[in-house]
């Protein structure tokens, strides 16, 4: 049952988690999926779609660079509609974690 909720948990922040990442810089799919298996344990096999979802969504654009160690890297850069957006799931995010942890601090 744990587990379950904590997999809710993160599926519901993983598109704001991205946004955050790509706020601070474009990045390839693979180096997106890295940073979010290290910091809070979600796999290749949600993060993909996720990006698919959000391009079509407009949130995010992508490009490709040459690698000169394989084939070429796609890129995703947020849009102008992916930075309104991250910064209004932002918000939103700090006032209903600041709720939760306020519950939660009363529950003692």
């Amino acid at each position: 049952m744990a587990e379950a909720v904590q997999v809710q948990l993160k599926k519901g922040v993983l598109e704001l988690c991205v946004l955050a990442l790509l706020s601070r810089g474009d990045a390839y799919g693979y180096e997106i999926a890295s940073r979010l298996a290290q910091g809070i344990e979600m796999g290749e096999g949600t993060v993909y779609p996720l990006m698919r979802r959000m391009q079509a969504d407009g949130l995010v654009a992508t490009y490709l660079v040459e690698s000169p160690a394989g084939p070429s890297r796609k890129y995703y850069r947020l849009t102008d509609v992916g930075r309104a957006a991250f910064e209004t799931q932002k918000t939103e995010w700090t006032a209903f974690s600041a709720a939760v942890d306020a519950i939660l601090g009363g529950a003692q």
